[in-house]
């Protein structure tokens, strides 16, 4: 949207918040001057390192005013166009580009899948079309379902079996996946072949595929010692064949028919009890076809015991909607182990003939990579599937969390307790203000007006899975002011997405107004817009939400405190991590030694945690402010002072030190001296961190090192059942702790440099100290 169009529609109704934004950051209250934007960039955006010339450049391209460009003064106009721009976007914009590592195994991604990828509507009379698989290709789909039947002339056909929907060619379909693959992005895309054909039209689908796709087509065999999938760059601008697939040694064959429709859950039950592969519904298949199929043979499902003793990298299982959801409640631990390993495809249920969609995060929540989902179908689901997506520049690949990747790890979806290596994160948002919320659809006869409201809903694991609501703003979908604050906390941040859904809350029916499905890692913090969208995924023009966000660490009390409310009379015994029994004596020994390092890395941690709120709520603050508030909020305390009160940043060796002179208010000097503890604190973690991170390590090795033959001394040791269960996934959580608690320990590291920075640029920036303090010191 044109600068001019933003002010436009803003111009009559500007933000009371932004008016105080202005106000409180500008000189004079009438504009901003460079030095006060920037002061406003670090402060409240979180941006770094930002230079005079940088906010001259934003003056220059949001001051609607010749006179403000000229004297680089951004007046409310021009500040207001500025929040509304892309660059104060919710959505961090390294995210709009593939940003992760793309070089790991490909179950290690959640990877974008359709379901019945051929149609525009339900599945028991809707029109299939070509174009629904350009549009899911567009979309960054990579895996694709062709349902193929035969058809007349020799030539196969695409539709839902057994229904009314109609039918369209399968050559037509090849040629526009040719055309259309790697539009959205250059990585694989994989075709989920449901073969219905008799052996002369399999080989007429092998042919076209040939034909077609040419070297696109991967058809290379897998080698024999494989112990792991290939990664997308290794398949980069190639389309896999996800089929069943004969011996090497045979000719022809007869193989289990791949038919989702036919697949009850009763079925899958039994299936999962006791299933011999072959049984069921035989298909010759044509060894054309066959060799198509590379890294994705189509296996069915027996046991996770027979996965692990029998299945190979390359081969993968489709589940359907009910037993996934079986699996991942029941087993949660072996089916996130299993996917870190093996593709799993699931689809669902054939009792959704209206193509609806089942919730995606249960099954992410286990690690199964391709979800597939009907993309025809609009909504919540939908809304979570593109959010998901875009985490990585909507490339249809997104790296799963770690824990779920990690071999010695242990996760269970369904768990409520701390996850080990994790630091849980406090989300804050303060739902400021709406601006143009159209009426719901169908909203017709309701009246001129809508009562809107916001729901904010996190989706996750169990344990981060909330939703709270602002008030109903009465008659105002205009402009409605909300002002309300609320507080998730995120245990597991890498797997979280966040809703904003506008309802209408006296309207009766679809109450639907906009969303906007993002996910946390991709949000930045600050005073943010978002442009909201419809239900079907399009951006509404002119309809925005005003938000601020901010996130803390849970440790050492991140979440905000009243006023008054010291830190010190909250304080609670420490709860330290701690290593699990093995039942095995050396064993339990090696990592008795970690207990000690563990215990010191949480004190550390624990303490600069502790100092930073202190700081902050004796400068005033609350828990989501930064150190660069903090000390503008000291700079612009002492100036009020006067009677010759200075306050000088000078250095002792490497780290900062605050110098008061004159008569200093008590509250002052509380704040000063909660400074000089929180630097001391940085100041231990920083030279200690190291060392302390060495040993967590060493602890680590030592235990790795029982790893590899782990089963054995268990059972030595009279371990067997239950028990030697409980052993393995112990012996997990202790490797998993130990890395996580190192991993912690130089984020910590890194964050107090970060600190120490900040407090060095904002002396600067409010006359505290010279420039030349910031290229001393850390």
């Amino acid at each position: 949207m044109e600068v001019t169009d933003l002010i436009k529609s803003l111009s009559s109704h500007i933000n009371p918040e932004i008016y105080f934004l202005l106000a409180r950051y500008s000189s004079n209250s009438e504009y901003m001057t460079t030095d006060d934007l920037l002061l406003f960039l670090e402060a409240e955006q979180g941006l770094t390192r930002v230079t005079k010339d940088e906010c001259l450049d934003i003056i220059k391209r949001f001051e609607p005013s010749k006179e403000g460009r000229k004297r680089g003064q951004l007046g409310i106009d021009g500040f207001t166009a500025y929040l509304l721009s892309k660059e104060c976007d919710l959505f961090d914009p390294e995210h709009q580009k593939v940003c992760q590592d793309m070089t790991q195994p490909l179950s290690h991604y959640f990877i974008a899948s359709s379901h019945n990828t051929y149609l525009l509507e339900d599945q028991l009379r809707g029109p299939s079309s070509v174009d629904a698989y350009i549009r899911s290709l567009k979309k960054g789909c990579k895996c694709l379902e062709l349902d193929c039947w035969d058809g007349p002339n020799d030539d196969p056909l695409i539709y839902h079996g057994h229904t009314l929907t109609t039918k369209i060619t399968f050559k037509s379909v090849i040629e526009a996946i040719n055309e259309y693959a790697f539009v959205a992005s250059s990585y694989p895309v994989i075709l989920s072949i449901e073969n219905h054909c008799s052996l002369k039209q399999q080989q007429a689908m092998a042919q076209h595929m040939q034909t077609i796709l040419g070297d696109k087509l991967y058809i290379e065999q897998p080698d024999e010692n494989a112990d792991c999938l290939p990664s997308p760059t290794h398949f980069i601008n190639k389309i896999l064949v996800k089929n069943k697939k004969l011996p090497s040694d045979t000719s022809e064959g007869y193989v289990s028919e791949e038919d989702e429709g036919s697949e009850s859950s009763a079925e899958n039950k039994k299936k999962l009890n006791n299933k011999k592969e072959g049984s069921g519904k035989k298909l010759k298949l044509a060894k054309e076809l066959s060799d198509l199929v590379s890294w994705c043979k189509s296996v069915r499902f027996v046991d996770f015991h027979t996965s692990a003793e029998k299945q190979n990298p390359w081969e993968m299982c489709s589940f359907n909607e009910s037993l996934s959801v079986k699996l991942a409640n029941n087993n949660s631990e072996e089916f996130i182990n299993y996917n870190k390993l093996f593709l799993s495809r699931i689809y669902p249920n054939g009792t959704r003939v209206d193509s609806s969609n089942y919730n995606p995060q249960d099954l992410w929540n286990s690690g199964c990579q391709m979800v597939a989902l009907n993309y025809q179908t609009s909504g919540q689901m939908m809304d979570l599937y593109t959010g998901r997506f875009n985490q990585n520049g909507n490339c249809g690949y997104v790296l799963k969390p770690s824990i779920m990747r990690d071999e010695i790890s242990y996760f269970s979806a369904t768990t409520r307790d701390a996850i080990p290596g994790i630091s849980p994160q406090i989300l804050h948002v303060k739902i400021i203000s709406g601006h143009q919320f159209p009426k719901p659809k169908g909203s017709g006869a309701k009246g001129d007006y809508t009562d809107p409201y916001v729901a904010i809903e996190v989706f996750g694991i169990p344990s981060d899975c909330a939703e709270e609501r602002t008030k109903t703003v009465q008659h105002n979908g205009y402009n409605p002011l909300f002002d309300e604050w609320f507080e998730f906390q995120i245990n597991l941040p890498d797997l979280a997405l966040v809703r904003f859904c506008v309802l209408d809350d006296d309207f009766i029916g679809d109450a639907f107004i906009a969303q906007y499905t993002i996910p946390f890692e991709c949000m930045q913090t600050g005073y943010r817009h978002i442009h909201l969208k419809s239900n079907t995924g399009d951006t509404i023009p002119n309809c925005t939400l005003f938000i601020h966000v901010a996130i803390t660490n849970k440790r050492g009390g991140g979440k905000s405190h009243k006023r008054g409310q010291s830190v010190k009379k909250a304080k609670r015994a420490k709860d330290y991590t701690s290593m699990k029994s093995i039942g095995v004596k050396n064993i339990d020994e090696t990592f008795r030694v970690a207990i000690q390092p563990l215990r010191d890395a949480a004190d550390l941690r624990d303490n600069v945690q502790t100092e930073l709120v202190l700081f902050k709520e004796n400068c005033g603050l609350a828990a989501i402010s930064n150190v660069k508030q903090c000390i503008r909020l000291l700079s612009n305390r002492i100036t009020s002072c006067g009677n010759g009160v200075t306050l000088t940043l000078t250095s002792r060796g490497d780290f900062p030190y605050l110098e008061a002179q004159g008569i200093i208010p008590e509250v002052l000097k509380k704040a000063l001296i909660s400074f000089d503890n929180l630097v001391g604190e940085c100041k231990i973690l920083i030279q200690t961190a190291d060392s302390v991170h060495e040993r967590i390590i060493h602890s680590q090795q030592a235990g790795l090192e029982w790893h590899e033959d782990l089963s054995n001394h268990c059972q030595t040791s009279g371990l067997k059942g239950r028990k030697l269960n409980k052993a393995m996934e112990n012996f997990a959580w202790n490797i998993r702790v130990l890395k996580g608690q190192a991993d912690l320990l130089l984020q910590a590291k890194n964050e107090c440099l970060e600190y120490l920075r900040q407090v060095k640029e904002a002396a600067v920036s409010t006359g505290l100290a010279k420039p030349e303090i910031i290229t001393n010191g850390t």
